[in-house]
């Protein structure tokens, strides 16, 4: 007999509205925005240069924004929701509120705000609302997030 691996993902239907998720914290470090910088090609002073930030407004060094994106996604993947039953990543809309520097710590949550069946395409439509916040419980970016679930597999 074998016995199917577990189903770590959530299906469309598994989802309702409301249903919140927190991540784990994560630190932002110098080696992650020179890594970030060097793989994206973004080298603006505002990132990469102290002497430079020591007289602007900020005082020191910002992380990408793009950087804490990408965190928070890589963070709500571990959840493990997404595991196996996410489609496509369909849209985002986000802004971004306040800088996060090197030694911030973030955590996002997120809510599912909407659902929307695709048959057609194998599920549905969920639409999470997100915010990354930093150590402070001040929100660094908000918005939302779409993704397109897998339906779960109907019994012949």
């Amino acid at each position: 007999m074998t016995i199917p691996a577990a189903q770590k993902g959530l299906y469309y239907e598994d989802y309702e509205i409301g249903v919140k998720m927190r991540t784990r914290g994560r630190t932002i470090t110098e080696a992650d925005i020179v890594n970030f910088a060097a793989l994206t090609g973004d080298f603006n002073p505002m990132h990469t240069d102290a002497e430079f930030m020591k007289t602007h407004a900020m005082g020191q060094r910002i992380a990408h924004g793009m950087l804490s994106l990408s965190y928070a996604v890589g963070q709500a993947y571990q959840l493990g929701f997404m595991e196996g039953t996410i489609l496509a990543f369909r849209g985002l809309e986000m802004k971004f509120s306040l800088p996060v520097f090197i030694g911030d710590t973030l955590h996002v949550e997120l809510t599912v705000i909407e659902m929307k069946e695709a048959r057609r395409l194998g599920g549905g439509m969920v639409t999470l609302e997100v915010k990354i916040i930093n150590q402070d419980g001040k929100t660094v970016q908000s918005g939302t997030w779409t993704v397109l679930v897998l339906s779960k597999p109907t019994s012949d």
